[in-house]
């Protein structure tokens, strides 16, 4: 049995659960810098790899919530080493994938681990530090952590895909998922929520349906078009799933999400800067890899290297956001780094409108300061709001947060670029008096993806090269603009945060904690906390 007493035990915990939230981080951020060499191997175009992005978001954004109920209720070690298994399989399946739909489904699988497994480490923090003092130096270490995984991530996948081959960017999280899953059994004592009572079934499913058919609907747009019938069904659904999820929380005796918290303007303001940090800095990492391929020409190895100023900065300023966070309020220090993103975010825009790298560097740098400040801060945030006891629920309402933002902002912005690239294609062949090829959507989609060069095979070789650069181009042009939205959302998301922290509460947010039940007890013979 752990001792939980021991300070060198915390801290070895706390290593143990921030390295397996820096997997999920690497995973993530390592895929990117691959998606090019993925869609050449597998023919694939735009929509296509943004469902190998979106299908691991979309299920691991779908289940945090409900991930976070079970950790609370079954244990968050159990429920830790469940979601390393998952992960570890479908890991295994990713890279054996024979085909791009399989790769997808795998990828969805591997969301499902995933989200299993993050909810329960973060819960296991969020139990395991519960002083101020301890918090901010635990979540600050986490940030760090994050930032290690995100600064390798881009690197370790070029160097990975151009030497061994993509594949091998998933094969080699079985070790890693196998020595985890050691230290977990052997270092992380189990906890649970003794209050816990059954798990909110009929909320996760309306909340899955709806985010499902809204990102659907948002991914799907390009092909079947943005006023097609099917878009808008869609649409229609995953918003009205979503807002009956709402009445159905509140009938809930025990919901996965306590929508009362939202009546504290301090808690809608720390989600607020989770979600515009996500929108607007973390999806920098899905981006900005088909930017540097595309318009630089790049390897993937130069553009995993371009791409560490971003990482470094990131890693560097969760240390920065401590020594702030001792001259200045939480949303303030929140509003300074999503000023900082929005502030290089706009940065990468003009630099993407003029093609300069130099400009490119600047912005990185900037905008991963703020994003490093962000970090952090944005879990603690909304961490400090939430009883102790429902850990769980905290890091679930928090990741969810997070990766909602980045999942729908891929689907929006990504939506934006191939609509732009496109148009501007079009428009400079017609201008030139050139032939548009039937199949012209689908050569957007498939250069958008970085595999410009193979969807031109079959082009006219006497116009092939000015066809190539007229795409390259566009893309440059579209991606100025989804930088520059970008930098609006973090602007609109950093002065609301700010805003809404300053506004006193007029009731505690955290309720009364009840005393510790017996660990056998029957859940359903327990008061119900929540209330």
């Amino acid at each position: 049995m752990v001792n939980p007493s021991n300070p060198r035990t915390r801290h070895l915990v706390l290593l143990i659960c921030s390295a397996v939230c820096g997997l999920i981080s690497l995973d993530t951020n390592i895929v990117a810098v691959s998606l090019p060499s993925i869609a050449r191997s597998l023919q694939a175009g735009f929509s296509d790899i943004e469902w190998i992005v979106s299908a691991y978001m979309l299920a691991f954004t779908s289940l945090l919530l409900l991930a976070g109920g079970i950790a609370d209720r079954y244990g968050r070690r159990s429920v830790m080493l469940l979601g390393l298994a998952i992960f570890a399989l479908a890991s295994l399946f990713c890279g054996i994938a024979w085909s791009v739909y399989v790769l997808q489904l795998a990828r969805a699988a591997k969301g499902i681990g995933a989200a299993l497994l993050l909810t329960s480490a973060l819960a296991v923090i969020g139990h395991t530090f519960q002083q101020e003092e301890e918090r901010t130096h635990a979540w600050a270490i986490w940030g760090t952590v994050m930032g290690v995984a995100i600064s390798i991530g881009p690197l370790l996948g070029g160097v990975i895909t151009q030497w061994f081959g993509w594949r091998w960017i998933f094969l080699l999280n079985l070790p890693v998922c196998l020595i985890l899953g050691w230290l977990v059994l052997r270092q992380v004592d189990d906890s649970k929520d003794v209050g816990a009572a059954r798990i909110d079934v009929w909320g996760g499913l309306f909340f899955s349906g709806g985010l499902c058919a809204l990102i659907w609907a948002l991914i799907g747009a390009n092909a079947a078009g943005w006023d097609s019938r099917i878009t808008l069904l869609r649409a229609a659904a995953g918003l009205l799933l979503l807002a009956l999820f709402i009445p159905v929380e509140l009938l809930q005796k025990r919901p996965m999400i306590d929508l009362r918290l939202f009546r504290a303007p301090r808690f809608v303001g720390a989600v607020l800067g989770m979600f515009g940090y996500a929108a607007s800095a973390q999806v920098m990492m899905t981006f900005l890899p088909l930017y540097l391929q595309n318009a630089f020409a790049y390897s993937a190895i130069t553009a995993g290297l371009a791409m560490l100023p971003f990482a470094l900065a990131m890693m560097i300023f969760p240390r920065v956001g401590i020594w702030l966070a001792r001259r200045m309020p939480l949303h303030g220090l929140m509003g300074l780094g999503l000023g900082l993103v929005c502030a290089g975010n706009a940065i990468v825009a003009l630099a993407a409108a003029i093609s300069s790298y130099g400009l490119v560097l600047t912005g990185m740098i900037v905008t991963g300061s703020g994003a490093g400040l962000l970090n952090g801060n944005s879990q603690k945030g909304i961490m400090h709001c939430v009883p102790g006891e429902r850990a769980g629920m905290a890091s679930g309402i928090s990741t969810t947060t997070r990766f909602a933002g980045i999942v729908l902002a891929v689907a929006c912005l990504g939506g934006i670029l191939v609509q732009l690239t496109g148009s501007y294609f079009r428009r400079t062949l017609a201008a030139a008096q050139a032939v548009l090829p039937p199949d012209a959507g689908d050569i957007v989609q498939r250069a958008v993806a970085g595999d410009g060069p193979q969807a031109l095979q079959y082009w006219p070789a006497a116009t092939r090269a000015f066809a190539l650069d007229v795409l390259h181009t566009g893309f440059s042009h579209g991606f100025a603009i989804v930088m520059a939205v970008a930098a609006l959302i973090a602007a609109l998301t950093g002065i609301l945060t700010f805003v809404l922290g300053r506004e006193r509460e007029r009731a505690p947010l955290h309720q009364p904690q009840q005393p510790e039940q017996p660990e056998h007890a029957d859940p359903a013979t327990l008061p119900d906390i929540s209330n």
